[in-house]
């Protein structure tokens, strides 16, 4: 499992260098603000590709004498990171795009290789967008969903890009700058639900399709009676759960522990990676804080 993420994470990393580099050097010899802010763009990729390549590798650390919770919180961390860097990007794109359409100043220069960079990206960003994107789901990684988001901001930003380049080619100049600023906007999208969800994580947020999964699947044990203070908070891929339910006071010590134990094996059932602990109490017990089923 390591291997696999810390692979793609690598490949990433790889080719965020080749494609930062490519349109650097086609941005500067252009003068294309669309492809100078692309560049921009991919070299912000790189680092927060290095970002999510350290991450992945601490994040599956096991918990220790430090960390009781693992070290989930660093995938979490790094995809923060990457909103504070595409944010950057999006300041300086429209910053420049602005400029640049109040003095005028929007000739460029349109040539095979601006068409080349541009579809290159396209297509690598395709492929590593996927790439993460199985890896992420098949390990409930949120620092390569994070990336994934992030490159297929990239998929679009690109095809804008190519457009304003054939609007150039017409003598279209103020649509590269134009162009630009789609781009801009179409990170700051990414960049709001990159961000909220990361927070949202960073914070300790309760997932609420989480929530309501646990309720659905404690309701459905016939032998709880009432549940109250469930807990969920989530690390990187893994989730922890905490929940007090009552059950009949006539039953053993015996009997309530494998009532719990069926909880615990309900929810692993719909949360994936989870570490759970059911608290049982004797029916009754406190009752101002229960929910009745």
């Amino acid at each position: 499992m390591k291997n696999e993420k810390k692979t793609v994470a690598l490949v990433s990393v790889f080719a965020a260098v080749f494609l930062s580099g490519f349109k650097l050097i086609v941005g500067l010899l252009t003068g294309s603000l669309g492809i100078l802010s692309e560049a921009l763009h991919s070299i912000l990729d790189l680092f927060a590709a290095v970002i999510t390549y350290f991450s992945v590798r601490i994040s599956d650390k096991p918990a220790d004498r430090e960390h009781h919770f693992g070290h989930g919180k660093v995938e979490n961390l790094s995809a923060f990171i990457e909103t504070i860097l595409l944010f950057i990007t999006c300041v300086w794109i429209i910053y420049e795009a602005i400029s640049r359409l109040s003095t005028g100043q929007t000739h460029i220069e349109v040539n095979a290789w601006s068409y080349i960079v541009v579809i290159c990206s396209i297509v690598i960003n395709i492929w590593r967008t996927r790439a993460l994107r199985r890896v992420a789901r098949k390990y409930n990684s949120q620092a390569l969903e994070a990336d994934a988001l992030h490159f297929s901001s990239d998929i679009w930003s690109s095809a804008v890009v190519f457009l304003g380049l054939i609007c150039a080619q017409f003598g279209f100049f103020f649509a590269d700058p134009i162009a630009a600023l789609f781009v801009a906007v179409i990170i700051l999208y990414a960049t709001y639900k990159l961000g909220k969800k990361s927070i949202e994580v960073l914070l300790d947020t309760a997932p609420r399709s989480t929530y309501y999964k646990i309720e659905t699947a404690i309701r459905g044990i016939k032998e709880i009676t009432n549940y109250h203070d469930i807990k969920i908070r989530t690390s990187g891929a893994d989730t922890f759960i905490e929940v007090t339910i009552h059950v009949n006071p006539d039953l053993n010590i015996q009997q309530a522990h494998e009532i719990s134990h069926k909880v615990e094996s309900e929810i692993s059932k719909i949360v994936e990676r989870c570490e759970i602990h059911v608290h049982a109490e004797p029916e009754g017990l406190s009752e101002d804080a229960a929910n009745t089923l």
